[in-house]
């Protein structure tokens, strides 16, 4: 079997990107190859299926197996149609603060509180970039009360524990007047998957759970 045969591939969210950078380093998974799509495509989630679709048409026959890391991310069951014909599985849960928390987990976040605004690792780093700029709150800041004002509590779902980032995002909980709530996930379900994914690698190729 060719190097690249002997690979499973990761069409990955790019709000995801370093996370799973640091856990294939830092385990040493070098089973695992990563293409990473724009995150921007969440502003858009109807185009996500045909994007991820585009990427498992290029690259199927050059690995051994394909796995996408994306919840079902806004497409509305769209995603899990398109997987199911290709025989492709993905990462379990909604979306990524669901696959961090966990279901469980977050369904406890979620019912504790209904209008919590999440920030994960990722949407931390890029605040100013994606919310501040992105809502145009960098020119309107009187528009904050609009977008927030349905929201009671900001929760930051962190991947790694950094006392620096739990007191950037506290004070943005300051900025739109928001209860913060600080929560630890680690990596979550994509680490276990991540982990599955590599060690199954040398196993026959059938249907895993994941």
């Amino acid at each position: 079997m060719p190097e690249a045969r002997a690979k499973v591939l990761v069409i990955a969210c790019g709000a995801l990107a370093r996370e799973i950078v640091e856990l294939t380093r830092a385990n040493g998974w070098s089973a695992l190859a990563v293409k990473c799509l724009p995150p921007e495509l969440h502003n858009r989630p109807e185009r996500i299926p045909a994007a991820v679709e585009a990427q498992i048409l290029e690259h199927r026959a050059r690995y051994r197996e394909i796995f996408v890391a994306y919840g079902d991310c806004g497409t509305g069951g769209r995603l899990d149609a398109l997987l199911r014909a290709h025989g492709v599985e993905r990462l379990p849960g909604a979306h990524c603060y669901e696959a961090f928390a966990s279901a469980g987990v977050f369904a406890e976040l979620s019912a504790a509180e209904p209008g919590t605004f999440y920030l994960t690792d990722f949407l931390l780093r890029h605040f100013e970039r994606l919310v501040r700029r992105g809502l145009g709150l960098d020119r309107h800041p009187e528009l904050a009360s609009e977008y927030f004002r349905h929201y009671r509590r900001l929760t930051y779902l962190a991947q790694r524990e950094q006392p620096e980032a739990c007191d950037r995002a506290r004070a943005i909980a300051e900025s739109l007047g928001l209860e913060f709530h600080y929560h630890f996930t680690g990596y979550g379900e994509l680490g276990r998957t991540l982990a599955v994914l590599h060690d199954r690698r040398l196993a026959p190729r059938q249907a895993w759970p994941l």
